[in-house]
């Protein structure tokens, strides 16, 4: 079974990154409660407790076989004390080196601000720490924001559709 890297606290300019917890679905359920907020991303907006045992499942930090790593952070805007969205990377071994597929939402409230972008370049430099070399990111094809935000964080289309969603992939930096 693979050791994987452990979400640690991240700080960048205005956010701090804070490791999942069950506990941030009280918080999180009221921010991510917005049917818009799912145009892109699937589903629907979830319950407190529906998000409790998510985030439960999701901070064991591995897969249930071990053979992906799970890697999930709350964001929270540093001045106000708000959290803003999460972030998230699916850890992976590709052709003997470590890959992260990231993700991140920032609440309808909280966007334009570019909360995702240092999110998810915070996220992108603690992994390089942590020894990741590739990431990826599967962004909808009509989601502007995400694919600024993939570009951002040095991510490039890669032509491959997945899921009706378009492959970024890249070194971050």
């Amino acid at each position: 079974m693979q050791d994987w890297p452990v979400a640690d606290v991240i700080d960048t300019d205005r956010l701090t990154l804070e490791p999942l917890r069950p506990e941030h679905a009280a918080e999180m359920a009221p921010a991510l409660d917005d049917v818009e907020l799912h145009r892109y991303i699937g589903g629907r907006p979830a319950s407190v407790d529906a998000l409790w045992q998510r985030y439960q499942w999701q901070s064991v930090g591995r897969s249930p076989d071990g053979s992906e790593g799970w890697l999930n952070w709350v964001v929270r805007d540093r001045r106000s004390g708000t959290a803003v969205g999460t972030v998230q990377a699916t850890l992976s071994r590709d052709d003997g080196r470590l890959a992260a597929e990231l993700a991140w939402v920032v609440a309808t409230a909280h966007q334009r601000r570019g909360y995702a972008a240092e999110a998810a370049a915070g996220m992108a430099g603690w992994l390089r720490g942590q020894g990741i070399e590739h990431f990826v990111a599967h962004v909808h094809p009509e989601h502007r924001a995400s694919q600024r935000v993939a570009a951002r964080i040095g991510l490039a289309p890669t032509g491959m559709e997945v899921e009706g969603e378009i492959r970024w992939a890249g070194p971050t930096g």
